[in-house]
């Protein structure tokens, strides 16, 4: 690797490290961050991480194999839908954990999506009401 090129990967390195919050670098900054989230509010810091860490993994996973299906020639056999299907099913596991670590209903939070879709898009999809939204419609 030349030079110039460890240069900016060390230069690159220091600005990451200066633009990262406290709790992303230091263990007890974390620890108190947690702590100040569970005193403060109705969420449980601990069981929300793990919801967030599992919901991004195992979508990774269930995308991995969508990827391999249409991109890489993997077919798509009943291993691979009997596959996707358990990865579905770690990712209702991590959701779920997330309604509860936030004291959500699930059904609720179904609801409210399929209300603020329906304000989106009235009764058919339409690409326009996809990318320009609404004040408010997040």
């Amino acid at each position: 690797m030349s030079k110039e090129v460890k240069e900016f990967f060390s230069t690159y390195s220091d600005f990451v490290t200066k633009v990262t919050s406290e709790p992303s670098l230091d263990l007890e900054a974390l620890k108190t961050s947690l702590k100040n989230i569970d005193e403060k509010s109705p969420i449980e810091s601990a069981r929300l991480l793990t919801a967030a860490l599992g919901l991004g993994s195992e979508s990774g996973e269930f995308v991995e194999i969508v990827k391999k299906m249409f991109l890489q020639g993997k077919p798509p056999s009943e291993d691979n839908i009997f596959h996707m299907k358990r990865e579905l099913g770690d990712i209702m596991w991590y959701w779920i954990t997330a309604c509860a670590a936030l004291k959500l209903d699930p059904f609720e939070v179904i609801s409210e999506n399929q209300q603020k879709l329906e304000a989106r898009y009235g009764e058919k999809f339409a690409v326009q009401r996809s990318e320009i939204r609404k004040e408010g419609d997040l």
